[in-house]
């Protein structure tokens, strides 16, 4: 495990406060309702957070990655739907262009994302490219001194109340995906259009919506780094998401176990309290060994990126452990807590539902298993 700074402990202990404050009071109805908490975000906003990681002369708190890993594990705990928005958009939205961006799109995009003025969005997926991102079907065509997107994005995060989004197209069809390019695309560009939300089984306080571009045209200055390099840059970006999203598993997971213990020390059957049982024992036991285990590789692997460090293999593994590990562990947690754990009330079943499709975005658990054995193989000479 890696030692915490101070700053990384007044990080914790901050966002900790809040988190239980600002943002666990509001769990259970963001999530009946399915309504983005706005008012949370500008919160948010007001603690820097939603520029946490990025420069402060472009409006961010200048802070390293393992605090905003931290951010992401805390906020997770009180309502895995905000962490989620909140992953997309600093990861997948914001990073990009803090990463590969000009000094104009930062001046103009980036200060508002991390200053909370705007919100952010990433637009990979489509109905035909999921896990394959490399075939991707929406296209840019270079026209004058802009860019016509046609094409369909859908799962995309943060749709619904996004203003900037990241989007990746082909701009070179005969180049596979040496011939992808990413663009900054604002809400309101001629052609672009949101379509419709769509309605999930966990998560349901971040907004997830199909995306539409009829002949969207896009300025030529809003291209995002090299043309025909989108593929490596979003899978940069990716790796880093990965270790955001194990974060936020692990956050659901050490919520699910805290609340199974307590319980476990307060249900009583057949004349004992159900912790003094050998089986809830060992349950308890297995989800706080997997929890561990978790903890180490997502710091890990936070640290190998903060100081610039190979990562891929690293963010691989402690996405797949960990997104996997949430999941069991909140049914565990289900379980214990017996047709209690089934009711919305007691929340495990919530921590359960938003868990399951941290295994899923980002890169699905087969994925992941891919990424490794590949990393693997580059290495063999390191085995």
């Amino acid at each position: 495990m890696i030692e915490f700074t101070e700053e990384h402990k007044m990080v914790r202990r901050m966002v900790r406060e809040f988190a239980r404050n600002e943002v666990a009071p509001k769990a259970i109805e963001v999530d009946e309702k399915e309504i983005f908490p706005h008012e949370t975000f500008k919160k948010m906003a007001e603690l820097n957070l939603l520029g946490l990681p990025f420069e402060e002369k472009y409006g961010g708190a200048g802070m390293d990655y393992i605090s905003y890993t931290i951010t992401l594990e805390e906020l997770a705990r009180a309502c895995a739907s905000t962490a989620l928005s909140y992953s997309a958009h600093v990861s997948l939205a914001a990073n990009p262009i803090a990463q590969y961006g000009s000094e104009e799109q930062k001046e103009k995009y980036l200060k508002p994302l991390a200053t909370g003025e705007k919100i952010g969005s990433f637009c990979l997926t489509e109905p035909d490219a999921g896990s394959d991102a490399a075939h991707i079907q929406t296209t840019a065509v270079k026209k004058g001194n802009e860019f016509i997107l046609n094409g369909s994005k859908m799962f995309i995060t943060n749709a619904e109340v996004a203003d900037i989004f990241v989007v990746a197209a082909v701009t070179d069809k005969e180049k596979g995906h040496r011939g992808i390019s990413n663009f900054i695309v604002e809400r309101g560009m001629p052609g672009f259009e949101i379509g419709k939300k769509e309605r999930k089984c966990g998560m349901r306080a971040s907004p997830t919506c199909v995306l539409h571009f009829n002949d969207c045209r896009v300025p030529q200055e809003n291209l995002l780094g090299e043309y025909n390099n989108g593929y490596a840059q979003f899978l940069e970006t990716l790796d880093g998401g990965r270790v955001g999203i194990a974060a936020q598993a692990l956050g659901i997971a050490k919520e699910a176990f805290k609340r199974a213990m307590l319980y476990a020390q307060e249900r009583k059957q057949f004349g004992r309290l159900i912790g003094d049982f050998q089986a809830i024992q060992f349950k308890l036991a297995d989800m706080a060994t997997k929890i561990y285990a978790g903890e180490n590789m997502i710091y890990h692997a936070a640290w190998l990126k903060q100081n610039g460090k190979p990562y891929k293999k690293e963010a691989g593994m402690a996405k797949l452990f960990a997104t996997e590990a949430a999941t069991e562990i909140a049914n565990q947690a289900i379980q214990i807590h017996g047709g209690n754990g089934y009711i919305r009330e007691y929340e495990v079943e919530r921590l359960w539902r938003d868990a399951k499709l941290l295994e899923i975005g980002e890169g699905t658990s087969e994925v992941q298993r891919l990424v490794i054995y590949r990393q693997i193989k580059e290495n063999l000479d390191r085995l």
